[in-house]
Order: C-alpha cells, then structure tokens, then sequence
C-alpha cells in the first residue's frame, strides 16, 4: 500500500462542527494520495450503545488534498465536492459532530480509504454496505482522531 496520511485542522472540535455550532463536516487534508476515490467512515469507537457508532459515511469523493468542508446532509452533493453519503447509527444521512453529555468527553476517529475505483453503492446505504462494496478496492488507508468535550 503506498502510504497516505490525513489530518485535521484541530484536535479538539470547534463548536462550528459540533451540536453547539453549525454542525458542519470537517475539511481532511490528505497527502500521499495516489487512488481513483476516497471513502471516509468516522466512528465513535466508545459509545456505551454499541462497539464502534457511525457518524459520517462519505464516498467517492474525488482523490483532492483537501476534501472541504460543509458537505451538505443530502445523499448525493455536487457542491462543495461530488460525494455519496450514507446513513449514520442516528439514523441520518451525512455528517452529525459531536455532542456529548455536559461534563463528558468523546472521541470521533476519522478513517479514511483510497479505493482504485468508484463504488457502486446507492446513497443512503449503511456502514455494512460501505465496507463490503470497499472489500478489494482499497489501496491506502489512514485515519486520525479528535475529541469533543461540553
């Protein structure tokens, strides 16, 4: 796998991608990367609910440096950037941030794939589709992580 790296521009959550803000997707600044397309999964790898809970599915994104910020809720988006977006374990489709409980503090992890072709995946499909229509397209993978306090 040639390697990929992908970061954000904080390690703790402004409130402009959080509950408290405007609850926009972060932009992901990528480098290394040599794919057809890009799929981001972001999980909460310690909610009490379940193992690891989804926040954002995102694919076939165009293999850019900087995927942007303010992805729209919408299944499918041509703007800021052509992406196909799933459904998340809140039951949505597109980015939810962070919002944990006062007091409390939360981890989202950013994992990100570079995949050597588009999927062929419907919007709306969930994390279980997302990883099996991934199975044998993905060639680099990174992942970073920020965390959430109220």
């Amino acid at each position: 796998m040639d390697p990929l790296t992908v970061s954000l521009d904080f390690l703790e959550f402004p409130p402009v991608h959080t509950c408290d803000g405007g609850n926009l997707s972060p932009s992901l600044r990528l480098k290394g990367l040599a794919a057809a397309s890009i799929a981001v999964m972001v999980f909460n790898p310690f909610e009490k609910a379940c193992c690891s809970f989804t926040a954002w599915l995102c694919w076939n994104l165009p293999p850019i440096p900087v995927i942007p910020a303010g992805i729209p809720r919408d299944g499918r988006t041509t703007l800021p950037v052509n992406a196909v977006q799933g459904i998340t374990d809140y039951g949505t489709i597109g980015w939810t941030g962070p919002c944990p409980p006062p007091g409390s503090m939360i981890r989202y992890q950013f994992r990100v794939y570079g995949l050597d072709t588009m999927l062929d995946l419907q919007a709306g499909s969930d994390k279980h589709a997302l990883i099996a229509a991934m199975k044998g397209h993905v060639i680099q993978y990174a992942e970073t992580a920020a965390v959430c306090s109220r």
